[in-house]
């Protein structure tokens, strides 16, 4: 019986989602332990919900996720927004925010997974996240298009007045959201989700970036937050140089021909942090699913970070020039995640790791406007995959990286609900490269094999293009293997 991927991007099993994700490695009886504090896509129809859940990992196999149940309830019912949590000394400390991020409580236990109990009031707002600095003292960092920093009193709740400082980071530009005082950048802007870390001594604090010019390096012509990025400061309420981009949610990155690039995969916004795993750095992120943004998943990365004879810090995916960092930019969105040596080809892989969907009727990442998306599950069993639904001709959809190992397969079987006759094209390593295997379909068809044509070995990227003759919706497309 082969087996199901599980532990890859998204890392929770298809059905949850939580999105936000703040890393913390905490030790409790004797083991360390990633735990992931995030937000709970449970309403459908809105962002977040009501509870918020822990799931974690051990340090050495950040594949293997263990569900940990709700860790707090809001006190009255209220729709809880993106939390953080910390430890100082044997207590943990969770702040979450209530009433969509307006009301900031703490509650706190002496278990990493909690429950979290005798919620108190804040000083604090929207986003918070904290840090416990090597010397016991605690700052908070929060704000939405406008960012606050102070540190914390004792009692870990209330902040220390003369200490609080504004736009550290200069926020996003005049409009809907942000103040009109002077303090906008409309090519470095904080957005929300501020996320403090400490690295090589300095102050790091990454934040949802909203750029609002374009940048065809990475397919975005409009306005987008679908980055993590990072300052960086010689004091924890200092003022912050500029850093980089560390992730962007808007999949592979692919050239034009003319100079400029595209990207795959339908952005939404981004929130997430930095972790260092028995001794390899990740950004944790989130994807969107579904037609909107009320079912994001859960996504990790390996990342790169260095420090220059300068002090300037680097993180992402780095250039060296004689063993030095001279740049950084985001790291790849990738379908592994932690599997770092690729997905093994021969278990069954849900087209749900998809990170390019590309093309179609419409053209454009998902196929156009209204176009092919990853449908959101909700079942909670083991094996459970989550299709791409609404294809049209001329879509491919890639997975970045499977693992073939040292013997090519020899066949390759997909679950394709063929809506209307078409043909599939399996690629290699681009979404035009090397054809390895074709198969034709009939409409209502459900399942297809097909032999290899050429031999394939090691890791690579892999595309299904999918063409017809129809202008309809031709195919959904559930799960695939290779034998």
């Amino acid at each position: 019986m082969k087996e199901y991927i599980k532990g890859a991007n998204p890392y929770m099993p298809f059905w949850e989602h939580v999105p936000d994700g703040e890393p913390r490695v905490f030790e409790y009886n004797g083991e360390k332990r990633v735990y992931v504090y995030g937000s709970h896509d449970t309403l459908k129809t809105e962002y977040c919900g009501p509870d918020q859940v822990v799931w974690s990992a051990p340090v050495d196999d950040l594949t293997n996720w263990t569900y940990h149940g709700v860790c707090y309830n809001s006190t009255d019912g209220s729709i809880l927004y993106a939390p953080d949590v910390v430890q100082k000394g044997d207590t943990f400390y969770l702040y979450a925010a209530e009433e969509k991020g307006s009301r900031i409580m703490v509650a706190t236990s002496k278990n990493p997974a909690g429950p979290f109990t005798n919620p108190i009031k804040t000083d604090l707002g929207f986003d918070p996240g904290i840090l416990v600095d090597d010397d016991g003292r605690v700052y908070a960092y929060w704000g939405f298009c406008k960012q606050y920093c102070a540190e914390l009193n004792d009692d870990m709740a209330t902040i220390k007045k003369e200490t609080q400082r504004e736009n550290v980071i200069k926020h996003s530009v005049v409009g809907t959201w942000s103040p009109d005082d002077g303090m906008q950048d409309e090519n470095d802007a904080f957005f929300e989700a501020s996320s403090p870390r400490k690295i090589f001594g300095k102050y790091v604090l990454i934040y949802s970036k909203r750029y609002y010019t374009h940048h065809p390096e990475y397919g975005v012509y409009e306005d987008c937050n679908g980055f993590l990025s990072f300052k960086y400061s010689d004091t924890p309420l200092g003022d912050y140089k500029m850093g980089g981009d560390i992730s962007f949610n808007g999949g592979e990155v692919i050239p034009n021909g003319d100079g400029t690039n595209s990207m795959t995969y339908r952005w939404g916004n981004n929130h997430g942090s930095i972790a260092n795993v028995n001794g390899q750095w990740y950004i944790f992120y989130h994807k969107q699913i579904g037609t909107n943004e009320f079912a994001r998943q859960a996504m990790v990365e390996p990342v790169d970070i260095a420090m220059d004879k300068n002090g300037r810090i680097f993180i992402g995916k780095i250039t060296y020039k004689d063993g030095e960092p001279i740049a950084s930019e985001p790291v790849e969105m990738t379908s592994q995640g932690a599997h770092v040596n690729g997905l093994d080809a021969r278990k069954i892989i849900s087209a749900g790791y998809a990170i390019h969907i590309f093309g179609g009727a419409k053209g454009g990442y998902n196929g156009g406007l209204h176009g092919a998306y990853i449908k959101p599950v909700y079942d909670q069993f083991d094996n459970l995959s989550e299709p791409i639904v609404d294809i049209t001709g001329n879509l491919t959809v890639g997975f970045r990286y499977l693992q073939f190992g040292n013997n090519s397969p020899q066949t390759v079987t997909a679950d394709i609900t063929a809506l209307e006759d078409l043909t599939v094209n399996v690629r290699v390593d681009d979404y035009k490269g090397k054809v390895i295997s074709s198969f034709a379909m009939k409409k209502g068809g459900k399942t297809a094999t097909a032999k290899l044509t050429s031999g394939v070995v090691g890791k690579h990227a892999i595309y299904f293009e999918f063409l017809s003759s129809s202008k309809n919706i031709i195919a959904e497309f559930d799960k695939f293997t290779f034998d």
